[in-house]
């Protein structure tokens, strides 16, 4: 299995911070924030590594992560992305690097306590298909909402007024091949974006999607407070157990 972070974005909502710089390059605690995702694909066993990423700042991820040695990886790749199209969009560019094998997917700003090693071990043995993490949160008007009955996902609504549970699907993912046919399917959203949550609903729909509820905390760092509550656990608690 290979992964892939995705690193782009305009990253508004932390300017000016992300004037000069792109937002998955700023510190969180004592480490930049991209190196969070990555350790938590290399303590899965993944240590082919695509980071797709865009904007002016692209060249500065080569000058921190060079070649990957840092990590233990056996190969870091690159793409760019054109322009603010969505998820969806960016993941599109993984399709030459995968090469037929399945992916774990891992936004840039997503940064986890624990260990994703189970959840990937499982998502080999599915046979295909996609598999999300859930995590219970206190707000899940702001993220896209899993609704579960009899043990199985039977919808994802994208920041619902209403939601059904509070189950949040985070940004890391899980995907068979199929994936890059379900992009090119895809219509823009009323934010102009190619949504991720219309891939996993349609992978739903073909009843072979697979979810587990991640243990430990979980934060995004993409806003000034959740950049900073991301910093506050890391000191106090460790993520992802890195020594880079």
């Amino acid at each position: 299995m290979k992964g892939v972070v995705l690193a782009g974005g305009l990253g508004s909502r932390l300017y000016p911070l992300t004037k000069i710089t792109n937002k998955h390059l700023l510190p969180v605690f004592n480490k930049p924030m991209i190196y969070y995702p990555i350790q938590a694909l290399v303590n899965a066993g993944i240590t082919d590594i695509l980071i797709v990423t865009g904007g002016n700042s692209a060249g500065h991820f080569l000058q921190l992560l060079r070649n990957g040695a840092d990590f233990g990886l056996q190969r870091i790749h690159y793409a760019y992305q054109e322009g603010e199209g969505g998820i969806a969009d960016a993941l599109k560019l993984a399709e030459s690097f995968a090469e037929g094998e399945e992916i774990a997917v891992v936004l840039g700003d997503n940064i986890i306590e624990g260990n994703i090693k189970k959840a990937v071990d499982d998502f080999k043995k599915q046979g295909g298909g996609a598999k999300i993490l859930l995590k219970e949160v206190h707000d899940p008007e702001r993220f896209g909402v899993a609704t579960i009955k009899d043990g199985k996902v039977v919808k994802i609504v994208e920041k619902p007024k209403a939601p059904e549970s509070n189950l949040a699907v985070i940004g890391i993912y899980m995907f068979d091949p199929a994936v890059f046919d379900i992009c090119r399917t895809l219509k823009p959203s009323s934010r102009g974006e190619l949504e991720i949550t219309d891939v996993n609903n349609e992978y739903v729909r073909r009843g072979n999607l697979t979810y587990e509820v991640l243990k430990g905390w979980w934060t995004d760092a993409g806003t000034f407070e959740s950049l900073y509550r991301s910093a506050t656990l890391i000191r106090e608690n460790g993520a992802n157990r890195m020594d880079v």
